[in-house]
């Protein structure tokens, strides 16, 4: 099957800007035309690529497909920025990354790579392994360390974590210091259903895994915010929250209790030496944000954000 890269476009253009209205917009054609182009895409495949609705999804074949003009995109802005003949192509990268990585050093190293434009996938490190192994994405910030197929795997240290809360939450639930009784009553920050490090940091320090009262928060910047205000104690990633340990807006629970949990960049084999401008980035700048990962400090069931 030969695959038109038109009607790719019109496939990726509804898939990134959630309609056909706006995918049309987008591509600069009617919407009768988006609608035409995709038809005649199922077609040729035989089954369905979108999931019409508010926004329309795209079903895994579909999205499979536009990762692949995404990556098609991606050699020819390589091989455009060498021959000097070829007009230079903007390519957009559609990778996974952990929203603690998101809020603390990622954006960083993406602007050192100006001449790209970035699909960011948020997921937890455990499942953005999966997005690779779909072909959904280019490269992820995981915690797996053994290279997905067809991929390569670089250490990038380590997210430390810090059980922390205000002064003013701690006095009101941990007068007498923290125990286990204390903090089965105690509210505890969580960020989504697959949040398990306050559970483990509990189970590790404290020998219980309780199930205390909580409050929902997916987001990190939000999870400071909460802590600051004294809604509850969670596990804060240590870049966000330095400037209020040191100031003394945030405490540990417990002193010298830190949990980390190692990243690794994993991205395509294939498109290694076009996504290379960014890898150095990402592996540059994590290095200067993470300590490094140890042997002691990175379980292999660890579950960061």
């Amino acid at each position: 099957m030969q695959l038109d890269y038109a009607y790719l476009a019109a496939l990726a253009a509804i898939l990134r800007t959630g309609s056909f209205e706006a995918a049309a917009q987008e591509l600069g054609v009617t919407q009768s035309a988006i609608s035409q182009r995709l038809k005649t895409l199922e077609e040729r495949v035989g089954m369905p690529l979108v999931l019409r609705g508010t926004p329309c999804e795209g079903t895994e074949t579909g999205r499979r497909l536009a990762a692949h003009l995404d990556q098609v995109g991606l050699l020819e802005g390589a091989l455009a920025r060498d021959l000097e003949t070829l007009s230079p192509r903007t390519a957009r990268l559609r990778i996974a990354v952990t929203a603690d990585s998101l809020a603390t050093w990622f954006l960083k190293a993406a602007a050192e790579v100006p001449d790209l434009l970035f699909d960011l996938v948020v997921d937890d490190q455990d499942f953005s392994a999966d997005w690779l192994r779909r072909g959904e994405v280019v490269a992820a910030v995981t915690a797996h360390e053994a290279p997905i197929a067809g991929c390569d795997s670089t250490p990038l240290g380590a997210m430390r974590y810090v059980a922390s809360a205000s002064p003013t939450y701690m006095a009101r639930h941990f007068p007498s210091g923290v125990t286990a009784e204390a903090i089965a009553t105690a509210p505890v920050l969580i960020f989504d259903a697959k949040d398990r490090l306050q559970q483990i940091w509990m189970a590790q320090n404290l020998g219980v895994t309780p199930t205390s009262p909580s409050h929902r928060l997916p987001s990190s910047t939000g999870f400071v915010e909460a802590s600051l205000r004294g809604l509850g104690w969670g596990m804060n990633p240590e870049p966000l929250i330095r400037s209020h340990l040191q100031s003394g807006a945030l405490v540990p629970l417990m002193p010298d209790t830190t949990y980390d949990t190692p990243l690794f960049w994993q991205s395509s084999r294939l498109l290694a030496p076009a996504l290379g401008a960014l890898s150095k980035a990402v592996q540059r700048v994590a290095k200067q944000t993470l300590p490094p990962t140890l042997p002691s400090t990175s379980p292999s069931k660890s579950q960061p954000r």
